[in-house]
This record gives structure tokens, C-alpha cells and sequence, in this order.
């Protein structure tokens, strides 16, 4: 296990660069682990001293104060991709990114649509990843993880995992287990994807949804659609300088959907109809996306170095000098500004620490 930075008079320890939003100030300590075992020892280490513990991997949801983070900060630099037949096993610190394209080498379907996405394998089921029809919760078979409460490793199931849309048990209750190790079944279609089901993905694929194409072919399409959106990471290009999604897309009851169709409808006109998708038990889901731009907040918008992504109006920004404090103010404008027009409260998708909106 290697320390940073670790006496008493040392400097304290720079997180923005740890993070994709290249924001946050210093942590006083920074613990780097490289086996579950190092994960643990640094784990019980602060909490037996009442020490604050980060944890960081790949820093692709974390939005950090500028005032930076009064204790320790652990660093998950595990590896280990196991496959056996159609199953698969990460190691929390594994790169999620290229574990997908080692997947689809392998001829196996089933998270070949999360290309791309940022961060490491033990974030994932935190907040239950998704993108382009695909989701953690569809192929996620276990959780090994570190009980900080029983100080005990435990495997918990997909049903134990509370999966719900960008929301588990695990960041229902984030100072409980610290995710060690992830666990896959994978699908052998026979170098075919998974059935689409996102329209997008299937349209530029020339496809309906349901069909099946070659997973690789479903893995280069997506990627080249999160690139024309900002979203594969790029140090050059600033609209890549964001935590992915700032805000979920909201799920509305019934009635607060009338209501919300309603508002629309009153300010842009009446043949207009609010994007609109399936959220069970009675719930509509609506874009993030649609509801920022349609209240005035089109990609670029923002005066300083805080602004939202060039490419994407659900990644804010930073353009290279920009503070926390830029991104929160920004994030805040963009809020209110949708929930002024449209009833809608947008809830942020990283997580902050030591900040909040």
C-alpha cells in the first residue's frame, strides 16, 4: 500500500487531479491501494482512528469543494479481470471502459452499450450505471464488498443490491461497504450484441429496436456517439473536463406528468409533447437533456469557466481554470432555471463532497 504525502508536516495532497472535472481542493492524506487487502487495512485504519475517509478511483463522479477534503483519501488501484465462460469477474479498481472491449474480444454480449463510459468497475453498481439500453443491474450477478459495519468482506446478490434507475443500496448508505469486486453473467450470442434498445443506437445502425448486430459494431457505434457528445474522455477537448451526466433524467407520477405536459404545452406552444419513456409502477421518465435546453440553456451557454459542454447540454464544464464554486453556481442556475419553467426539480448524478446544490 503506497502513502502520499503521509507526515505529520507534509503538504496536503492535490485531489483535482485524481478527478475528470479537474476540480476540488487537497485531501490531507492519500492512501493508495493495489489489493483488496490494502483496500481493507486503509479502510479500518480510519475508521478504528475516526479519521474521514474519500474514496477514489477513477474520479468520473465526484464533484470535490474547493476547500478540498479533511482527511483520508483512498485511491482503489485494484486489477483483476477474470472470465470463465460467460462470467466475469472485475476488480473494483479495473478501468470499466476497456473491461467492456476486452468483453466484446471475447465475443460475449450484454454491456457492450456502456462503452466508454468513464471511472472504474467498483463505481458502477453504485449508482447502477446506464446508457444507450443497457444498465449494471441487467447483467450484474454480485457484489463482493467490505462491511464497514460488521467489518466483514460480504457477497451480496443483484436483488440485494437494490437496484433501482441511477440509484442502489450502495448510494442509498455510502459510508457502509466499500465495493471490492464485481460480478458478471455475460451473454454468448455468438459475437452478437445484446437485442437494441435504445432507438438512437438502432437508427444509426440502420436497425429496428430489438435487433441484434455484432457486438463490436454495437460497441464502435456508441462510442462514436458518447464522442460526439463529449463523453469519451479527451484531455485536449474541455467539453470532456465534466463528471459525464450532471442531472438524471426525472421520473414523474402520473398526475405530476399532466402537470408537467401541461406547463410545456403553455410555454411552447400546444403541439407540443415532452419526451416521454416508461418508468414502472405508474412512472414517466422525461429527458434531463430536453428540459435544460427548452428553458434557454443551450449547449455552450455560461459566461465563465464553468459553462455547459459545446456538445451536450447535460455535461457542465470545465473549460480549464474554473473552481467548484463556478460548477456549482452553474449547476444551480441551470436548476432553478428548469424547475422556474417547467415545475421539474433535476437532481445532480455525481456525488459531492463537502459541497452540495
Amino acid at each position: 500500500m503506497q502513502e502520499l504525502h503521509d507526515a505529520p508536516s507534509a503538504p496536503l495532497v492535490p485531489l483535482a487531479p485524481l478527478t475528470t472535472l479537474r476540480l476540488g481542493g487537497p485531501a490531507t492524506r492519500l492512501v493508495t491501494a493495489a489489493t483488496d487487502d490494502e483496500v481493507i487495512s486503509a479502510v479500518r485504519e480510519a475508521d478504528d482512528s475516526g479519521t474521514p475517509l474519500l474514496i477514489i478511483a477513477g474520479g468520473s463522479n465526484l464533484v470535490i469543494a474547493d476547500e478540498g477534503f479533511e482527511g483520508t483519501a483512498l485511491r482503489i488501484a485494484t486489477t483483476g479481470f477474470t472470465l470463465s465462460g460467460n462470467r466475469l469477474e472485475l476488480a473494483a479498481g479495473e478501468n470499466w471502459s476497456e473491461a467492456v472491449a476486452r468483453t466484446v474480444g471475447a465475443g460475449l454480449a450484454g454491456i457492450e452499450c456502456l462503452a466508454g463510459i468513464p471511472g472504474s468497475a467498483g463505481a458502477t453498481p453504485i449508482q447502477n450505471v446506464g446508457a444507450y439500453g443497457q444498465e449494471i443491474a441487467s447483467t450484474l450477478t454480485e457484489v463482493v464488498a467490505y462491511d464497514r459495519q460488521t467489518r466483514e468482506i460480504v457477497t451480496l446478490s443483484n436483488a440485494e443490491c437494490g437496484f433501482s434507475y441511477r440509484h442502489s443500496r450502495f448510494k442509498a448508505d455510502p459510508s457502509r461497504h466499500v465495493v471490492l469486486r464485481v460480478r458478471f453473467e455475460l451473454e454468448d450470442a455468438g459475437g452478437l450484441s445484446a437485442p437494441l434498445k435504445y432507438a438512437e443506437t438502432a437508427r444509426v445502425l440502420g436497425v429496428e429496436p430489438g435487433e441484434r448486430v455484432p457486438a463490436a459494431t454495437a460497441r464502435e457505434t456508441v462510442l462514436k456517439l458518447r464522442a460526439g457528445k463529449g463523453m469519451v474522455l479527451d484531455p485536449e477537448d474541455h467539453d470532456t473536463w465534466s463528471a459525464g451526466s450532471f442531472f438524471t433524467n426525472p421520473v414523474l407520477g402520473e398526475a405530476e406528468f399532466a402537470a408537467f405536459t401541461a406547463r410545456v404545452r403553455e410555454r411552447l406552444g400546444a403541439e407540443v409533447t415532452p419526451p416521454a419513456f416508461p418508468a414502472g409502477e405508474g412512472g414517466t421518465k422525461t429527458s434531463a437533456a430536453w428540459l435544460i435546453d427548452k428553458a434557454g440553456f443551450t449547449k455552450g451557454y455560461g459566461q465563465g469557466q464553468a459553462r455547459i459542454s459545446t456538445k451536450h447540454t447535460l455535461a457542465l464544464t470545465n473549460r480549464g481554470a474554473a473552481s467548484t464554486a463556478d460548477l456549482l453556481t452553474l449547476a444551480r442556475e441551470v436548476r432553478d432555471g428548469v424547475h422556474a419553467a417547467f415545475g421539474v426539480r433535476l437532481t445532480n448524478e455525481p456525488v459531492t463532497v463537502g459541497c452540495a446544490l
